[in-house]
């Protein structure tokens, strides 16, 4: 609530985002029904009102949404990605700025390494080798990168 009050409360005209990500919570998603309406007011368990003006955006990143109501889920618009529509560079990407963060050089070298033989080697592996437990292509690559 801290954040969304003060993010509110900024006057200035620029696009602003909340971004809320992680597991659903019983209790505070069905909180955030007030803000989601059409009035967008978030009302608070101890009665406080933060009023939401237009400037302000919320992104939900969630894994699921097993114990939001019905009520939540048809006031906000959703986008489903599936990990086989994505592929895997987005999470090598992340990976490589995670781990090897300012180093520019050993990103850029291990990024053409990846575009080079990943695909290459993944396709190999559904062709001509026979697992005992399948893994998808993400997983061999997050393997890889672990």
């Amino acid at each position: 609530s801290n954040v969304m009050r003060t993010v509110c409360q900024d006057e200035k005209p620029d696009q602003k985002w909340i971004i809320l990500d992680g597991p659903v919570d019983t209790l505070w998603i069905e909180s955030m029904n007030t803000v989601l309406d059409d009035n967008k007011i978030l009302t608070l368990i101890n009665g406080d009102r933060i009023s939401m003006p237009p400037q302000v955006s919320l992104l939900f990143e969630v894994e699921d949404l097993a114990v939001a109501s019905p009520a939540t889920v048809s006031r906000a618009g959703m986008v489903y990605l599936e990990v086989k529509d994505l592929g895997w560079k987005p999470y090598v990407d992340t990976w490589l700025t995670k781990t090897f963060g300012d180093d520019k050089d050993t990103r850029e070298l291990l990024t053409r390494l990846f575009e080079k033989f990943v695909s290459r080697t993944l396709e190999f592996k559904r062709n001509n080798c026979k697992e005992l437990v399948p893994i998808t292509d993400f997983n061999a690559v997050k393997s890889l990168c672990n």
